[in-house]
């Protein structure tokens, strides 16, 4: 009989090591960005991961099957509140993104990225798998996928909006929709390009003309880009020591303790602290696919292969905007830019793939 309550040895705790680590690195940047005061970043933030790491362990003592069957009425909830949001949000950066429930400030478009996960993941698991190379198996998952889609738009919110598509159409293609059926709907959503390109707020046209060109308007709408190039190219192999960045504490870098939190890190740590928070990412992405690999059900495989793809698709989209091979869309890189929706968002993510990983590691056993 083991001396270690089940509940604690069933906790994944290479995952947790990885998780605390990414944030304590995290941490110690917004430390330095801040002029090496806790004050008004790091200590804020550090609050803010220990009560989301203790909602992500409340999550992952919730059984998988509680998942499934919640799917849809969390789906239909958060996308009431996407409704709410465009009646009755407050406007704020020249964006309605929130709504105001006088306790807390809620953004249902961060709640969607995992709504619509687990939504196409109870899809496809309840679709006969004789259904999954016909049309069927494609036009309600479109629907899922496009009202949240244009609801984040309209805010707008070009990121977020990229982010609940992107996880939603990598989950259909997980879940084995043929490829004759991807092609077909690429073939639309390219001739409808123009038209979307055209329904674009002013300063998003502007963002995409911008990444093509940086240098058209490099101290205007490219600023962001080029001052994050100059601050990652400048930290060389091994930076220029902790504190001793310039671009972000002489103010060249604009947003260096959130979306650029990367180029701050960069500056002072250089290529090694890069590729210490890439490979500790890889590596949680990977424990979040064998979760995938080892669940019992097709819901669990699913749902843990379409969270471990929003992971991916924070780090990809907010690493590539950051060095200039994507538009600047406003992705943070969570669990180490300041801000509490991007690590709500993950450590909810972990909180279920914890409950995944649980109801596979008991089956074995």
């Amino acid at each position: 009989m083991s001396v270690i309550p089940r509940p604690l040895a069933e906790l994944p705790w290479f995952m947790l090591a990885l998780v605390f680590g990414l944030t304590g690195f995290g941490l110690v940047v917004l430390y330095s960005a801040a002029g090496g005061h806790f004050s008004p970043w790091a200590g804020s933030q550090g609050v803010k991961f220990i009560v989301f790491v203790g909602m992500a362990l409340a999550l992952s003592r919730v059984p998988e099957e509680q998942y499934r069957r919640a799917a849809y009425p969390v789906y239909a909830l958060v996308l009431l509140a996407l409704f709410g949001v465009e009646l009755l949000g407050g406007i704020s950066g020249g964006s309605r993104r929130w709504l105001d429930l006088v306790v807390i400030r809620l953004q249902p478009s961060e709640l969607m990225k995992l709504a619509i996960v687990l939504a196409l993941a109870q899809f496809y698991d309840r679709l006969p798998s004789g259904e999954l190379r016909g049309w069927n198996a494609l036009w309600p998952p479109a629907i899922l996928i496009g009202l949240p889609f244009m609801l984040v738009m309209a805010q707008p919110d070009l990121g977020t909006a990229t982010m609940i598509a992107a996880g939603g159409v990598t989950l259909v293609f997980l879940a084995g929709v043929p490829l004759r059926l991807f092609a077909a709907a690429a073939a639309i959503l390219a001739a409808a390009l123009p038209a979307a390109f055209a329904l674009m707020h002013d300063y998003q046209r502007k963002r995409v003309l911008i990444f093509l060109d940086p240098e058209s308007d490099p101290l205007g709408a490219g600023y962001h880009i080029t001052q994050s190039k100059i601050a990652i190219g400048s930290g060389g192999i091994f930076g220029k020591g902790f504190m001793q960045g310039t671009q972000s504490h002489l103010d060249y870098l604009p947003e260096g303790h959130t979306d650029f939190v990367f180029a701050t890190m960069a500056e002072e740590w250089g290529l090694a602290g890069g590729i210490v928070i890439i490979g500790g990412f890889l590596l949680l992405i990977r424990w979040a696919m064998r979760v995938s690999a080892r669940a019992p059900t097709r819901f669990g495989r699913l749902a843990a292969a379409g969270l471990a793809t929003t992971i991916f698709f924070y780090v990809a989209i907010n690493l590539m905007m950051v060095m200039g091979l994507a538009p600047v869309v406003g992705i943070p890189l969570p669990l180490i830019s300041f801000g509490g929706t991007a690590m709500m968002t993950v450590l909810m993510s972990l909180g279920i793939l914890m409950s995944i990983d649980r109801a596979g590691r008991r089956l074995r056993d």
